[in-house]
């Protein structure tokens, strides 16, 4: 899986609430896997939706499409996609690193 770092810049005021944001990012990975593991479609989605939302408001538009596409996933049932795409969602979490300017 590509290992490449991936840069964000957030505006420098948004500084305090990064730390509780991406903890709460993490948090809800670990709902996705195991909601993926009993095929909780529907906590799928929700969690999915959410990420869509809240993503492109501190600068994470990758995860704001991941987002999105996790939520069109979870409505069609496709558990192979899911798991690419929770995949490729832990994969993002562990390669951004956040930039303040």
């Amino acid at each position: 899986m590509n290992q490449e770092i991936i840069i964000v810049t957030i505006d420098k005021d948004l500084e305090d609430l990064i730390p509780g944001f991406m903890a709460n990012r993490n948090k809800e990975l670990q709902l996705l896997q195991n909601a993926h593991a009993s095929s909780d479609f529907s906590t799928i989605q929700s969690i999915g939706h959410g990420l869509k939302g809240v993503g492109g408001g501190y600068g994470f538009d990758r995860m704001s499409e991941l987002g999105a596409e996790i939520e069109i996933a979870a409505k069609g049932k496709k558990l192979d996609r899911l798991k690419e795409l929770i995949e490729s969602y832990a994969s993002y979490l562990s390669r951004v690193e956040i930039r303040f300017a």
